[in-house]
């Protein structure tokens, strides 16, 4: 287990090289990226061979110490960020390069130099929340996470970029705030804050109170409606890259830790509970419609992620018994099959940009341009998102589905067939437009060359396509035992 520290420390050591060394800051990046990739892929190696284990920071163990907890759940997290993350990367390189050229554009200099420390320390943070063993922790690795999301969000420079930085900060202080409350109440309720304390929270009116203040941060964190005003600018004004980890990463985060309360039992509360799939079912409706009308890819690509929050909280609202239930492995399921595709997303929306020079939804089939990779890995990415056999947002659904099914809860089965339906019909604006022929495309229309970024997004998309044929690989991760 001593990969699960450097997991967390590897990364925030290259993040300091980079930001030292800023002309070599790809490089460093691209070693940190790999290495910690390797480390991801050795943690679940071992998780499922050996079980779940934790390693106490220091020989001190809790209540007092740090402990990092690795099990099924965590790792298949810290996987799905470092796999994310390769791709991610691919992108960046090509977009920025690996060094400075002797004539280098200033914005793109400075681009390309703070985009891999804050990657970095974006995926430091990721890891050590994944492998928190208790709730101050889990907050530290929020504000180290929140902070380096704004600075991913401003690295464009541009003016809507940065109202939409300063609207991130604002909703991240306050859900911290909100965390850190939480927490102080937890800690003042039990006297400690390791995950064990949870179910102890429900036995007292502070302690139920704690649990308010922590769902409400990570919902304000996680984007939930209708606590989301802050989200779809910030998603749709960030560089292609950064808009990728946002999108797929880091609101991960947030939704994780809902997941990690209900299984340690500190969600379990049927006010909450129901409330909880009131507010999801509403994510996805209100995400949906604005999809609906919205004029850009990119905003239309954020909003869908307000809509798919939506669902994932409501997966999380409805698991039971993590012994006994399966609808908390659908949660996981489509946190790791919305991270691909909506990273593929708009990774590939960036490409589509670039070559048209906008991403307008109304000018996307100019007749002098036929489609290319970038429109291709969009559509297979949005067959994933939708739930179309054999994607990973199929298997994930189908999952649910049966689970509910199972505990006869007809009315959201009713509620996520009628999200499937909304999301075909938001992702269908773009992939009619994207991928039809006809006599709109110019004999002579040339086809865009391929690029890297293309690359990423088109591996990207099939990774969320054929993880449906390999689901059997995490599906061994989730059942095997929580740590608690």
């Amino acid at each position: 287990m001593t990969d699960t520290s450097l997991l967390v420390l590897l990364p925030f050591l290259a993040a300091l090289a980079a930001t030292i060394h800023a002309r070599g800051a790809a490089g460093w990046g691209l070693a940190g990226t790999v290495a910690s990739a390797g480390l991801a892929a050795h943690l679940a190696l071992s998780v499922h061979a050996s079980g779940p284990a934790s390693i106490a920071i220091g020989g001190w163990a809790a209540p007092l110490g740090i402990t990092l907890r690795a099990d099924g759940l965590a790792a298949l997290m810290i996987a799905m960020t470092a796999l994310v993350g390769l791709g991610v990367c691919v992108q960046a390189l090509a977009a920025w390069g690996l060094r400075p050229t002797a004539v280098e554009d200033p914005r793109r200099a400075r681009m390309r130099m703070g985009f891999w420390p804050l990657w970095l320390s974006t995926l430091a943070a990721l890891n050590g929340l994944y492998l928190s063993g208790d709730l101050f922790n889990l907050y530290v690795t929020f504000e180290i996470l929140g902070l380096a999301a704004v600075g991913l969000t401003a690295l464009s420079g541009t003016r809507r970029a940065l109202r939409a930085a300063f609207d991130y900060l604002v909703a991240g202080l306050a859900g911290s705030l909100l965390l850190l409350l939480g927490v102080a109440l937890a800690y003042a309720a039990a006297g400690r804050v390791d995950l064990g304390v949870l179910p102890l929270l429900a036995d007292s009116a502070a302690g139920r109170i704690a649990i308010a203040l922590i769902v409400s941060g990570v919902g304000l964190k996680a984007a939930l409606f209708p606590l989301h005003f802050w989200m779809p600018a910030a998603h749709s004004s960030a560089a292609p890259a950064a808009s990728a980890i946002l999108s797929a990463l880091v609101v991960k985060g947030a939704l994780y830790l809902a997941l990690r309360l209900l299984l340690e039992g500190g969600l379990v509360a049927d006010a909450l509970r129901w409330g909880l799939i009131c507010l999801g079912a509403g994510g996805m409706a209100w995400g949906s419609v604005c999809a609906l009308r919205a004029d850009r890819l990119k905003l239309l690509v954020a909003y869908s992620t307000v809509a798919q929050i939506g669902l994932i909280m409501l997966a999380i609202s409805v698991a039971g018994d993590p012994l006994t239930g399966t609808a908390w492995q659908a949660a996981a399921l489509l946190m790791l099959s919305h991270a691909l595709a909506k990273a593929a997303m708009f990774l590939a929306v960036g490409r589509i940009a670039e070559e048209l020079g906008h991403d307008r939804i109304s000018g996307l089939n100019r007749s002098d341009l036929r489609p290319g990779a970038a429109e291709f890995a969009f559509a297979i990415a949005a067959i994933s998102l939708i739930g179309l056999p054999p994607t990973a947002g199929f298997v994930g659904k189908w999952v649910l589905i049966d689970g509910l099914i199972g505990q006869g809860a007809w009315p959201v089965v009713a509620l996520v067939l009628t999200g499937t339906v909304l999301s075909v019909a938001y992702l269908s604006r773009v992939v009619s437009r994207c991928l039809r022929g006809g006599p709109h495309i110019a004999p002579g229309a040339r086809r865009p060359p391929w690029r890297a970024g293309d690359v990423a997004a088109i591996g990207l998309a099939f990774t969320a396509l054929f993880m449906g044929l390999l689901s059997a690989a995490p599906l061994a991760l989730l059942n095997g035992p929580l740590l608690s």
